[in-house]
């Protein structure tokens, strides 16, 4: 049986961490890289990984819920909670889309509530509280990959072989959609912010608009 693994990026604070979680993604197999909110976004510290994954968006988590329960698809938060599995113990049993916390205060309560379980990384120093969100979605991937038996990229030297660049977006860092699909946008936004799903920022350097902050061309 083939696994499929699926990265759902949401309320991450720091704006270069798409890059680099799309080239763990890459380097791990997954098959989707979904944006929730908006549409463009930071590839810096991607390498070139960018062009071999494809991205998808939806306007709100329960939408990004719905195409990925089609797909019969498990939804896993990375979270230390009171429920979580350790990741190494491997608690998968399909496809399964991973989740990550926010930086600075983990996953929200709504973030929870379309998760069907939780893994943790177990650590055994002493000297940190947490890892950064990259580097936690590097572990569980390939933990997820060794589980699914993903085969190995063939190597050449001392480097895995790159495959040529299959994915083509229609504008540089940027999910292309329809016009209906930008007007839905719009009033997902001024929804969403209504009920505190994120803030609207005046300013687009607002550390408080946290999609605002990630999703930004540069």
């Amino acid at each position: 049986m083939v696994f499929e693994s699926y990265v759902v990026v949401h309320n991450i604070a720091k704006r270069h961490n798409v890059g680099t979680l799309a080239r763990s993604a890459t380097a791990f197999g997954v098959s989707e890289l979904i944006l929730v909110g908006r549409r463009d976004f930071n590839s810096f510290g991607n390498h070139g990984s960018s062009n071999h994954l494809r991205f998808r968006h939806f306007h709100s988590l329960q939408d990004a819920k719905h195409f990925l329960k089609d797909k019969d698809c498990d939804i896993c938060g990375v979270e230390i909670t009171h429920d979580a599995l350790p990741v190494n113990q491997h608690p998968f049993k399909k496809n399964t889309a991973f989740l990550l916390g926010n930086e600075g205060s983990g996953l929200s309560m709504k973030e929870c509530e379309i998760c069907d379980f939780f893994v943790y990384i177990p650590q055994y120093g002493c000297g940190t509280a947490s890892l950064n969100v990259t580097v936690a979605a590097s572990i569980v991937l390939h933990q997820f990959g060794v589980w699914a038996g993903f085969a190995e990229r063939s190597r050449d030297g001392n480097k895995f072989v790159v495959a040529e660049r299959p994915v083509k977006h229609g504008r540089r860092n940027y999910c292309t959609e329809t016009d209906d699909s930008v007007i839905e946008e719009h009033r997902a936004r001024r929804e969403n912010a209504a009920h505190g799903f994120f803030e609207e920022a005046e300013s687009s350097n607002s550390s408080s608009n946290l999609l605002d902050a990630l999703f930004v061309d540069g």
